[in-house]
């Protein structure tokens, strides 16, 4: 807690920052200067507003609270199981039963006055279990008991924050089971001074929340990159052979079986996978197509380098194919001279120092919370197979005579339409990861993007794209809105970097210009704000036949654009 409190006391200037206010009916001040110092040592500077003890109803309900003169990215409802319980015991035996929808109904209604014409999201902690035993394991059949209204309002909250626009859960019973109740709470913290963690326990709480603020700014991790003899599997292919690996149902080999299954699940819900051995490729490969107890086939995997060059440079070549940036991977190795190899090279790279016990790889990296997530959508899990297709037009592109034939060549057909609730999951998730092809960097959430598309003062576009080597499905979203009965202003313009340099921008700004002539508009007018990591369109609008009009504004007349010649075809 010292280290954190220093960070956030000692913040450097010229971070990305994100404001969060802090709203609780215990005392929320350290967890408030963990959350900051956690964010400085993440490469964020968290501006905070710690508001009085147990003022939730009197920050949300008063429309000049301080809470909303702060104007945050974010809020944070802290509220205590010790207070949950208080308020149990005076509830009317005959209420009991409904305690938990009277308890959200109260929460829900604070979601909805900060929600209420605001563009803010709402980090909400979910209730510590505690059990009086008072009915000892009766009590989890019992509906008037505490634990059962307890664990029930739990899932109220989270089935409620699934429907809400804006609402996101923060579950700190990962820890709790990791380090056991009476390390994680104090009945002497709270009874003197309303602490809801114990001191040792606040920094792991700010870690859950500062976690799901990194994800709400697009600072989360797309790809894990893995090493394989005695990290996916024990031994060494190379010496031993496909048939002498440890894997399956007997010894050793039923943790690298389990550590191999976790990393299916993660790549089901969209995180990419990709190889890095020191080895002969077609003995890396063998095991994935021959060993009958191998979870993982080699299908599971964005790309496949296996070759006995250093892997701080397959590292790169991986990251360079997948066009991501190398803050998004994260390197998995048991050999600790590779992990220091790839720290001491790529200091953007996240690189865990994993346990020696292959038998603890699950457990220590759940706990490290790298892999928090604000979304999910379906198309999530198709995910490697568009990446797979991505290598494969490197490939090609490599094999051409000039880059004009590999692009003629690729046969590209793009749908350009009006945002459909089909893919709203999928434009909030890309507004909230992109960040270098992101012209303004504004973050919707998925309910946010169902208002623009309804709002008739708004032009939307979403655009798939789709080739001989398979469809990307959908890679970038253009949201214009009316600035007076002539202009549009281009509000936001996302798309994914693994389709740059195809002529797609080309595409996409020919599409603006004829969505915004057929709306009625003579005018649109496009800005750049500059970030850490937007540079590569800096000069995009210009490039494409805006005029710059100010130092970060471009305009185009939607009835003498000139159109920008592209390989893609509209289907």
């Amino acid at each position: 807690m010292a280290k954190l409190t220093k960070l956030a006391d000692q913040a450097p200037e010229g971070l990305p920052t994100y404001r969060l206010a802090v709203i609780g009916d215990c005392a929320t001040q350290h967890i408030s200067k963990a959350i900051k110092g956690t964010g400085v040592s993440r490469g964020v500077s968290i501006e905070i507003l710690d508001t009085d003890y147990d003022q939730i109803l009197a920050q949300t309900g008063d429309p000049g609270s301080e809470l909303y003169a702060f104007a945050p990215d974010g809020v944070l409802i802290m509220m205590c199981t010790e207070k949950l319980y208080d308020r149990f015991t005076h509830t009317p035996a005959e209420a009991r039963e409904s305690f938990a929808e009277t308890e959200f109904g109260w929460i829900s209604d604070r979601w909805a006055e900060l929600s209420d014409g605001r563009k803010v999201s709402i980090i909400q902690s979910l209730f510590t279990e505690y059990d009086d035993r008072i009915f000892g394991s009766f009590a989890s059949r019992l509906p008037s008991s505490f634990i059962y209204q307890l664990r029930r309002l739990n899932m109220l909250i989270s089935d409620g924050a699934a429907k809400a626009k804006k609402v996101y859960p923060a579950d700190f019973s990962f820890f709790t089971q990791k380090y056991g109740t009476d390390a994680v709470k104090s009945s002497k913290m709270y009874a003197v001074a309303k602490l809801p963690f114990a001191p040792g326990a606040i920094p792991e709480a700010a870690a859950v929340v500062t976690d799901i603020i990194l994800a709400l700014m697009g600072r989360s991790l797309k790809c894990i990159v893995l090493d394989l003899d005695n990290t996916l599997w024990g031994g060494v292919v190379g010496d031993c052979g496909t048939e002498g690996i440890q894997i399956g149902d007997y010894g050793i080999g039923k943790a690298f079986t389990a550590f191999q299954t976790w990393l299916l699940e993660l790549k089901k819900r969209g995180m990419l996978l990709a190889v890095c051995s020191k080895n002969d490729e077609d003995k890396a490969k063998d095991p994935f197509i021959n060993h009958p107890d191998m979870v993982l086939k080699l299908e599971d995997f964005a790309i496949f380098v296996a070759n006995w060059e250093p892997k701080p440079e397959n590292i790169k070549l991986i990251r360079e194919t997948l066009n991501i940036g190398m803050d998004s991977l994260v390197f998995i190795d048991d050999n600790p001279f590779e992990r220091n190899s790839v720290r001491a090279m790529i200091p953007e790279i996240t690189v865990p120092e994993m346990p020696e016990d292959p038998a603890d790889y699950v457990d220590f990296l759940r706990s490290e919370g790298l892999f928090e997530a604000v979304s999910f959508s379906a198309e999530d899990s198709g995910r490697t197979d568009m990446y797979r297709s991505e290598a494969g037009r490197v490939m090609a592109a490599k094999a051409c005579g000039s880059y004009s034939e590999y692009l003629a060549g690729l046969e590209m057909k793009a749908e350009a339409k009006p945002f459909s609730s089909f893919w709203f999951p999928r434009i909030a998730q890309l507004s909230q990861r992109s960040n270098q092809f992101n012209l303004r960097t504004v973050r919707y959430t998925e309910g946010e993007i169902a208002d623009i598309a309804a709002d008739p003062d708004c032009v939307t576009l979403y655009f798939t794209l789709s080739d001989r080597f398979g469809d990307s499905g959908l890679i970038s979203a253009v949201i214009m809105k009316k600035l007076d009965a002539d202009t549009l202003f281009v509000d936001t313009w996302i798309m994914s970097c693994r389709v740059l340099k195809r002529t797609m921008e080309e595409f996409i700004v020919n599409r603006m210009i004829s969505a915004a002539a057929a709306a009625g508009y003579k005018k649109v007018i496009g800005e750049y704000l500059k970030t850490p990591k937007n540079g590569m369109v800096a000069d995009i609008y210009g490039r494409l036949g805006f005029t710059r009009v100010s130092d970060t504004r471009f305009e185009a007349d939607t009835g003498s654009f000139k159109f920008n010649e592209s390989f893609i075809s509209e289907s």
